[in-house]
């Protein structure tokens, strides 16, 4: 399985904060990576860093074999690089189909001073609709996002990334604030989607991680401290001490 995402000695320090400390990972083509460590590990710095939303103080990020560490965040999800955000960011007083267009159009590079015009493009609506029915909002194009439940929102957020066409989806804590029954649709999307995108997924969720992932990476105060299969980390001594607990890992991955 090739490689489609490298990072290496990436370094982000917020004045006297080191937030993430030569962090270094890969990967590979058609595998769900999940990132896990604490809070305050840098995660969501370091998906920042690899998605282009804030630059690196050092260190290279090599995607799909170019090196698009001087790009900035459009330019990356042009090249295929799209990610979701822990705080969900949908345009909640548009409809679930506009939403999506929004996200087509994006893609395309349309201006969106042309919006009444693209509202008669019916392909981009339809690309839009196909895109609501991935995630499972196909019988809801019409509401507004707004009034869609927390869980909804989120497999819309899903969908905006999707819409851009991406070899590799970055998602930061999907299942963030979902109640069982949300979080289990959000799992059982994420393995539909595993067939069709990379994904690098960060998760507080050990038992979706356990579920999901094919590698796992450890983040601890900004270092990768392990990489490795689920058992690989399950096992990992650092990995526990640090961060699981025995407890807490064992009962994760029954």
């Amino acid at each position: 399985m090739t490689v489609l995402l490298q990072i290496e000695d990436l370094v982000k320090r917020f004045g006297g904060l080191t937030a993430t400390d030569h962090a270094s990972l890969s990967v590979r083509r058609g595998e769900v990576h999940a990132l896990i460590g604490p809070n305050g590990a840098g995660k969501t710095t370091l998906l920042h860093q690899i998605s282009g939303a804030i630059a690196s103080d050092s260190g290279r990020v090599l995607f799909d074999n170019a090196d698009i560490t001087p790009l900035g965040l459009h330019r990356r999800v042009l090249g295929g690089l799209a990610r979701s955000y822990q705080i969900t960011s949908v345009f909640k007083r548009l409809s679930v189909l506009d939403n999506l267009a929004l996200a087509v159009l994006a893609r395309s590079g349309s201006s969106l001073r042309f919006w009444a015009r693209a509202r008669d493009e019916r392909t981009r609506y339809d690309e839009a609709a196909a895109v609501a029915t991935r995630v499972g909002l196909g019988e809801r194009l019409d509401v507004l996002a707004g009034a869609l439940s927390h869980g909804a929102q989120r497999q819309l957020e899903v969908g905006l990334a999707l819409a851009t066409r991406p070899k590799l989806l970055l998602l930061d804590e999907p299942m963030a604030g979902m109640g069982p029954d949300e979080s289990q649709r959000m799992v059982a999307l994420l393995q539909g989607l595993r067939r069709e995108v990379t994904i690098l997924l960060v998760e507080h969720d050990m038992d979706a991680v356990f579920r999901l992932a094919d590698r796992i990476s450890t983040l601890v105060a900004g270092k990768v401290i392990a990489s490795g299969s689920p058992q690989e980390i399950r096992e990992h001594t650092e990995v526990r001490r640090a961060y699981l607990g025995d407890e807490q890992l064992l009962e994760a991955t029954r």
